[in-house]
Parts: C-alpha cells; sequence; structure tokens
C-alpha cells in the first residue's frame, strides 16, 4: 500500500500528531456495548477483517472483545489467536536493556561498538560515539533502514538480510547529522539494540527475549518461531485491499519487530507493567517506560516507550505492523487500566486504542468516499518511459516496473501494486486512494513523480537503478 507519509515497513511509532486540549472531565470507561459496537463498524466499513481487544482495568477482571474473522476457515478469533505484533517488539527489546542495565551487564551510555566485533567500524561523528540508549530513544542518527536493503521477495522485505550486510552497512555509513540531536524512528537502530544485546548476552535474540521476558511472565504463546499449535491458531494476515500475504521473517533485525503473540499473553505483559511491584522485571519495566526525550511539545519517548498526554491524561504506548497486521498496546498509568489491539489488517487501530484509554480521544471519521476515476488504454509503448526509481524521501524509494501491457509501483518494503490510467502521465491504485502523476522535463523525457494522497503531494526524483 502506498501512503501519504514516508511508507512504514514496520508500522511507525511516530508522536501522536492530533492537537488535543487539556480537559477535567473525568475518565470514564467505554462500555461493553460501546466497545462491541465501535468493533463492528470497524468490521461493517471494511476497514478490519478481524480485531481482537483486550482491556485491564485495575480491581476488575481481564476483559476480551472480538469481530470479524480470523482468516482460517472455521478457526473462530479469540484471547489464544496469534498475531504478528511488528514493532510493539521494540518494547520488549528494551524491557531487556532495562533488565541488563539494573543487573549491571550494560550501561545505558555504552557504545555499541564495545559489543560488536571489532571488524565493524561503527559511524561517528563529531567525536561522539553510538550508545545503546541512543538506539533505545531513537536518536541514533541511523536512518529509518539500511541503504542496502535490496529484498528478493519484497512481501517478505528482512527475510535475507544478513548480519554481513548489517555490518557493510555500519562500516560504510557516514552520519548526516550529530548523535541525539534529534529522534528519528529507526527500524534500524531497533534491530541493532537487539543484535547488540544478544551478542552481549551470548545467544540468540529469541532465546535472550524467552529468557528475560516471556518466561518469567509466563508468555507461552509469544515467539519469533511458532511452534505447531500457535502456527494452526495464527490469523491470517491481509492487506488494505483485503488481499491475503505472508508473515514476515526478521532473522537479523528482529529486534525492532520479528515477535507474534496473543491477546491473553499481551495481557500478562500489560499487567505486569500496570503493576511493577508484582513481578521481578517490574523495575525493569518501570525504567522503560519512563520518559527520557521529549518528541514535540506533547510527546516524549522513554526505551522505545511512547508517552503523549491526551486531555490532561499520560498515556504510555507503541504501536507495530507488518505486511498483514497491525497493533497497539497502551497504558494509562495514572487511573491504572491499559489496552491491547491486535487486527489482522494493515489499517491502523491506534484510534481504538487511544478511545478505550481516553474517551474523549475520537475515533476515526468515516473516510469520505473517493473521486470515481475511470481507467482509460494507451498503447504500452507509452508506459516504458515512465518506467523507473523515484526517491520520495531517503530510504524511501518508489519503483515503476511494466509486466505485460501494465504498469506497477513497489514502495520500499512494500508489496506491488497495479497503477491504472487516467491519462498518458496520471496513474490511479485501486487498493487505496491516491493517484502518480508522472512530469517531464523540459525535454519530454520523464525526470520525477508526484504522489497525491491524503491531501499531499510528494514529489520523487528519478535515480539510478
Amino acid at each position: 500500500m502506498i501512503q501519504s507519509r514516508v511508507l512504514r515497513t514496520l508500522c511507525v511509532s511516530a508522536a501522536f500528531t492530533s492537537v488535543l486540549a487539556s480537559s477535567a472531565i473525568a475518565q470514564a470507561s467505554v462500555t461493553d456495548s460501546a466497545i462491541n459496537s465501535i468493533l463492528a463498524d470497524r468490521i461493517a466499513r471494511k476497514r478490519a477483517m478481524g480485531l481482537v481487544v483486550a482491556s485491564l482495568q485495575e480491581g476488575k477482571a481481564p476483559r476480551i472483545y472480538t469481530a470479524g474473522v480470523s482468516g482460517l476457515a472455521g478457526v473462530p478469533l479469540d484471547g489464544n489467536t496469534v498475531f504478528e505484533i511488528g514493532s510493539i517488539t521494540k518494547v520488549f527489546t528494551n524491557t531487556i536493556l532495562a533488565d541488563m542495565v539494573r543487573k549491571g551487564e550494560v550501561s545505558l551510555d555504552d557504545p555499541i561498538s564495545k559489543y560488536l566485533p571489532a571488524t565493524v567500524h561503527v559511524p561517528e561523528r563529531s567525536g561522539r560515539k553510538i550508545t545503546l540508549l541512543d538506539l533505545a530513544t531513537q536518536s541514533s542518527g541511523l536512518p529509518r533502514l539500511p541503504t542496502n536493503l535490496s529484498p528478493a521477495d519484497l512481501n517478505n522485505p528482512y527475510a535475507d538480510y544478513t548480519v554481513k550486510q548489517l555490518y557493510d552497512f555500519l562500516s560504510s555509513y557516514t552520519l548526516t547529522r550529530d548523535i541525539g540531536s534529534e529522534y528519528e524512528y529507526s527500524n534500524l537502530g531497533m534491530g541493532i539494540l537487539g543484535h547488540v544485546l544478544a551478542l552481549r548476552a551470548g545467544k540468540s535474540y529469541e532465546a535472550l527475549v524467552r529468557e528475560r521476558v516471556l518466561d518469567p511472565l509466563g508468555m507461552h504463546d509469544t515467539g519469533i518461531t511458532l511452534t505447531p499449535s500457535m502456527k494452526s491458531r495464527t490469523a491470517q494476515g491481509f492487506n488494505a485491499a483485503g488481499t491475503p500475504v505472508r508473515l514476515w521473517d526478521l532473522p537479523t533485525l528482529a529486534g525492532a519487530g520479528a515477535l507474534r503473540s496473543t491477546a491473553n499473553d499481551m495481557l500478562k505483559f500489560l499487567a505486569a507493567n500496570l503493576d511493577s511491584a508484582s513481578v521481578p522485571l517490574g523495575p525493569a519495566m518501570a525504567m522503560a517506560r519512563a520518559p527520557r526525550k521529549p518528541i514535540g511539545s506533547n510527546n516524549s519517548i522513554g526505551l522505545a516507550w511512547n508517552t503523549v498526554t491526551l486531555f490532561g491524561t499520560p498515556v504510555t504506548w507503541h504501536n507495530g505492523g507488518t505486511g498483514g497486521y497491525r497493533t497497539f498496546i497502551g497504558i494509562d498509568q495514572q487511573n491504572h487500566r491499559g489496552v491491547i489491539v491486535l487486527s489482522n489488517i494493515t489499517n491502523s487501530p491506534d484510534d481504538i486504542g487511544f478511545h478505550l484509554l481516553v474517551p474523549q480521544v475520537p475515533l476515526e471519521a468515516p473516510q469520505v468516499p473517493a473521486k470515481a476515476r475511470t481507467e482509460i488504454q494507451i498503447d504500452p509503448a507509452r508506459l516504458d518511459p515512465l518506467v523507473g526509481v523515484y526517491e520520495l524521501a531517503p530510504n524511501f524509494r518508489l519503483a515503476i516496473t511494466k509486466e505485460g501491457n501494465s504498469l506497477f509501483g513497489q514502495a520500499t518494503g512494500q508489496g506491488k501494486v497495479q497503477l491504472y490510467a487516467e491519462s498518458e502521465t496520471e496513474f490511479f491504485l485501486k487498493v487505496t486512494d491516491a493517484q502518480i502523476t508522472f512530469v517531464k522535463d523540459a525535454s519530454g523525457k520523464v525526470d520525477q513523480i508526484i504522489l497525491h494522497q491524503g491531501g499531499a503531494n510528494i514529489p520523487g526524483k528519478r535515480v539510478a537503478q
């Protein structure tokens, strides 16, 4: 799916951008019937395929709500349905980091070069080295994705990215800004953090997260490698067009988004975060959640966790997404409650999570119907000059290819989608409300595109492939 902002290969945990005034309105819980209506509406509008919501309120039993389908014949959605949780993995990685810091195994100020092979030349700038804390707070100066990520299968974009490629990238990359100076969400950085912690512990990332977080919390339905039982309960993932997609594999950057889990297991993680005195891991969890760096005027980041104040209520949260799933976890420590939203389609359910925690936060407005567009047939030979690679942002390119008599677009880390002609230079997508204009230079050669989506018009220059 082509989006109006830089494409997210794992769901961006960016600052919550709505401007919300504080309010003295008491925080009332959304009723069970209201939650069921919200989920049913999302399914009816085809904004979701299947949804599982888990809520936890101090003094009350956990609640599970479901709507839609798992995508598996005869298998209903429930608290034991397995979903890819994407970038929510990052808060597990940083819980490990906090635990290792508390046990004296690492320090937040340790340069990552301390734990990498001596042959890896980690980039520095102005005499400053990238530290574990820089990675954890998304301020390392490293880009969102490594520039040498060239997947053989864009429907599983991280599967063939190797440790050697990671080390080659680090050894050749030049930082473009000072370390620690700016927030920039980086799947690469969090993947490196997980890798470095695993090296320090002398075991794989999966073994490390199981030892430090999953087993202590009794999360036996969470992991990277699916057990036969988990595999049989894994919801089918779908892209925004409702087409089934495959699971993602992240062997090298696992700490950025490789975990799969269930609502019931995530409730254990949520409960431990809400009551940090109840489990031995609690102090490390509290350390990970604590805000450390501001992101704008109303947001901050701790060790991966984001905190935003909504109508006077601080909410600590993270979201996640892969090729066929979107997920959300949020904690209202002030009112002792939390929520998890799991969806097996790539449309974001974040608004549901925020609304259930702070009811004044509005739900997503129904989309205005897209303008009707008429496909025309053009001479296939006229498609050839449009073929090429266009860069819309650093590490975000759109590859335009021709297959047979049709044109296709494939963005960094995303699947291939067909483009339909409205004219010889104007094309549109059917899977989402987006259009592409091909722009010619003075000589008549196409040298850039403009991506139109969500009210934005994003130019992209043709670059060498």
